[in-house]
């Protein structure tokens, strides 16, 4: 009997059941302090990336839900002359997509800011614009001529912050940097959960202020937003 009662301890100690039965069966050749080790380290590892990702985002978010603490000025436009190559604005013409070859011959003769958003060719005339976190730059293009104006606006920090804090005009690596805080932060999320929910003796209470807090958003929401 004595043996039995230990057993029987033993496994109400592991599962917190008073029957000493499981509420589930781990796969064989796991256990649960491998589990938590594991999850544990998981979350360390996460945190050391995602709480970068988390601290600009929220540096971020609350530097643009208080504009006025910036005074968001660009920069006057600065105005730059190109003389592009007559046969190569020809061969530009030629092409399928006129307004994305010109640009690709601009950016061959210059430097330029941003990325290629939109043509618009008239006659003689282009007007290509370009668009990004630090810079939006217009250009007039003269193609009997073959002079190019380009129109740099640079960007206030308020403007930086906001397209880099939404990922607007950041361009592919940014976009994907932001998809992968994102990725990790959730799965940072779901495993400190796991965590938080397996504390013995505190599950009603991880319960309450989980619930708490999912229905104070809720109720923001609802009555605070319009």
């Amino acid at each position: 009997m004595i043996v039995g009662d230990q057993i029987t301890a033993t496994a109400n100690e592991a599962t917190g059941r008073a029957d000493g039965r499981a509420w589930f069966r781990l796969p064989k050749g796991w256990r649960k302090p491998v589990i938590y080790r594991f999850a544990r380290a998981t979350h360390g590892y996460l945190s050391a990336f995602a709480f970068i990702g988390l601290i600009f985002f929220a540096a971020s978010g609350f530097l643009l839900n208080h504009p006025e603490w910036f005074a968001d000025k660009r920069d006057a436009r600065q105005v730059e002359l190109v003389q592009l190559p007559d046969p190569l604005i020809v061969e530009a013409l030629k092409q399928d997509d006129k307004g994305a070859a010109l640009a690709r011959l601009l950016e061959s003769q210059t430097v330029m800011a941003g990325e290629f958003a939109s043509a618009e060719i008239l006659d003689e005339d282009a007007m290509l614009r370009f668009t990004g976190v630090k810079a939006n730059v217009d250009v007039f293009i003269d193609l009997a001529s073959g002079e190019a104006e380009i129109e740099t606006a640079r960007s206030g920090v308020m403007a930086v912050i906001r397209d880099l804090h939404r990922g607007k005009e950041a361009g592919a690596v940014w976009r994907l940097l932001i998809d992968v805080i994102a990725i990790v932060t959730l799965v940072l999320s779901l495993v400190g959960f796991f965590l938080f929910f397996t504390m013995r003796f505190r599950l009603a209470t991880s319960l309450k202020l989980t619930a708490a807090s999912l229905a104070a958003m809720v109720a923001i929401f609802v009555f605070g937003v319009s």
